[in-house]
């Protein structure tokens, strides 16, 4: 199995050709973005994406912005996500995280859209893959984890740092067990959350060792399972990024860190966490010691 690390844009409104030139030379493999919001945009992205050769993941947002609009029931939803696909089809991604739903849905209604969005990427051509988000479906692991049953098909995107702030702890007590929900993880947002917030000023600060630490101890869960359950591929996307989630200087407002620095030492400490899981992987496969 190999790594894949995909570029967010996230906070990048620059022109994609810039994008994807900063990509590379980062050695990402791909870029994750929303779909264009109009038909013809979609087109000329999908058709920049084939020209250079560039992977896609498609992120397809229901109900209104990041955090939806709360009269939007199902149907309201799932009308969003069948116009969504309309426009990434001609961008050919691999497949579509969908950031849907809403967290005050029971666990019934949850799973109901799950499943009708999952048959309605099946109709399209397309795989959808099901985010853990707050304020959106599977906001905490708990919800997630009785979904789940519910939902026997589904494969899911995990952003573990939402269920840290949602849980306002890090998930590793011997009773925080969802490796039912791992088994259905295809990919991997990486961000690295705290008790209150769900991204820490940097990574790498030694007073946050811990949190990386039981992020990265979740991702190799993902990989494991992802390679018992025969991945030729695995992917990741660092996704640090603006909106609150990055920490700034009172007053002045100014960010305490760039966002394209953060994602970039994600990239490169998790191709060295990759390496370092495959080959004890690879040791505990043959036997070696």
């Amino acid at each position: 199995m190999r790594l894949e690390l995909f570029k967010t844009l996230w906070g990048d409104t620059r022109p994609w050709p810039s994008v994807i030139a900063d990509m590379r030379a980062a050695a990402f493999d791909g870029i994750e973005a929303r779909i264009p919001d109009s038909a013809q945009d979609a087109a000329d992205k999908g058709r920049l994406l084939r020209q250079e050769g560039v992977p896609y993941i498609a992120i397809a947002l229901t109900g209104g912005g990041v955090i939806p609009r709360q009269a939007a029931g199902v149907d309201d939803h799932l009308a969003d996500l069948r116009h969504a696909l309309d426009r990434a089809s001609a961008m050919q991604p691999r497949f579509v995280n969908v950031l849907g739903g809403n967290d005050r849905w029971s666990t019934a209604q949850q799973a109901d859209f799950i499943n009708r969005a999952d048959g309605i990427g099946r109709e399209a051509g397309l795989q959808c893959v099901f985010e853990t988000h707050r304020s959106r479906i599977l906001s905490s692991p708990w919800i997630a984890l009785d979904v789940l049953d519910q939902c026997p098909d589904a494969l899911f995107t995990l952003d573990v740092s939402h269920w840290v702030v949602t849980c306002e702890r890090l998930l590793d007590d011997p009773l925080d067990d969802f490796s039912a929900f791992i088994a259905r993880v295809h990919h991997l947002q990486a961000r690295v959350g705290y008790d209150q917030g769900p991204q820490v000023p940097h990574p790498g600060a030694p007073e946050y060792a811990a949190a990386l630490a039981f992020h990265q101890h979740v991702w190799a869960q993902v990989w494991a399972a992802q390679a018992r359950r025969g991945y030729a591929v695995t992917t990741l996307t660092p996704e640090c990024g603006p909106d609150g989630y990055l920490h700034t200087l009172p007053f002045t407002n100014a960010p305490v860190a760039d966002l394209w620095a953060l994602n970039r030492w994600i990239a490169d400490t998790e191709r060295r966490h990759f390496d370092a899981f495959r080959q004890s992987h690879d040791n505990a496969a043959t036997g070696d010691l």
